[in-house]
């Protein structure tokens, strides 16, 4: 896997602690950046400082892959300032979704699609999940296909996140693993997907709209998708991942394996970088 030019970025391998709170240490102190200003950072906090860090390996003449969620708004938010004060110039982006195209449109970064650029030399965003392998669950924000699409192209892909999102397994935070599905025959997938982790106590469920009705979420693309709630951890994601995308009617799964480069994690003593 390519390596990124990060400073101060430690490779020596991660020993798993005994605490569930922090999964990771390294045999050697890790690079940190403290606050000296903020004893208590809040969560949006950390998602800027490890966007800040991230938007450090961006330089002029870059295409850059946009990410799309709370934590990639910052990236986003960042890019607009370095460029509206000459700090970066040339750049050139390629959101994963219309949210994103519309943030980045506002701030006059430059924008333009894979159809154009289908080689783009960084991406960032943001993730739900990070396990110890750097393998990522992706797409609660709705824009998986889009992420996985740009994430792919790019030669490095710079995952930032808060130390909230550490897991020791994928799916170990009981929370959504999204597979994005076409409306024909939905609750047909829907059951057949919550069947082949009956194993792993998985619930499947239709993402609703979150605007008080009972309406599907629809994706850009104009699909559904169905959240998968694992009671136990993903014991082989690789092979969960092509067992889903084997299954007609499914057009992705939020199951990002082996695409990071390097994944910045923000957490109350400061930003880590950890690599593989």
């Amino acid at each position: 896997m390519a390596s990124l030019s990060l400073h101060h970025i430690s490779t020596t391998p991660f020993v798993r602690r005994a605490t569930p709170l922090n999964l990771w240490t390294r045999t050697q102190k890790p690079f940190s950046i403290r606050s000296q200003s903020a004893p208590v950072l809040s969560q949006d906090d950390l998602k800027r400082l490890a966007a800040d860090k991230a938007v450090e390996s961006v330089k002029s003449g870059m295409v850059l892959g946009l990410g799309t969620g709370s934590t990639a708004a910052f990236v986003v938010e960042k890019l607009g300032h370095l460029l509206s004060t000459g700090q970066l110039s040339n750049i050139i982006g390629i959101p994963t979704s219309k949210r994103t195209q519309e943030q980045a449109a506002s701030l006059n970064i430059p924008l333009t699609t894979l159809d154009l650029h289908p080689h783009i030399d960084l991406a960032i965003d943001g993730a739900d999940e990070v396990d110890p392998n750097l393998d990522l669950v992706k797409g609660r924000g709705g824009a998986l296909l889009r992420e996985k699409m740009v994430e792919a192209a790019s030669s490095s892909f710079i995952v930032v996140a808060d130390d909230s999102k550490l897991v020791s397994g994928l799916g170990g935070s009981g929370l959504a693993m999204p597979v994005e599905v076409v409306q024909f025959c939905w609750k047909y997938n829907l059951v057949r997907l919550e069947g082949l982790f009956k194993e792993l106590g998985c619930e499947a469920k239709l993402r609703l709209a979150g605007d008080g009705s009972e309406k599907p979420y629809v994706t850009d693309n104009g699909n559904y998708i169905v959240d998968l709630y694992f009671k136990n951890p993903i014991k082989d994601g690789f092979a969960a991942g092509k067992e889903i995308s084997a299954m007609e009617g499914v057009v992705e799964h939020g199951l990002f394996l082996g695409m990071a480069t390097s994944v910045i994690i923000a957490g109350k003593t400061g930003v880590e970088v950890m690599t593989k």
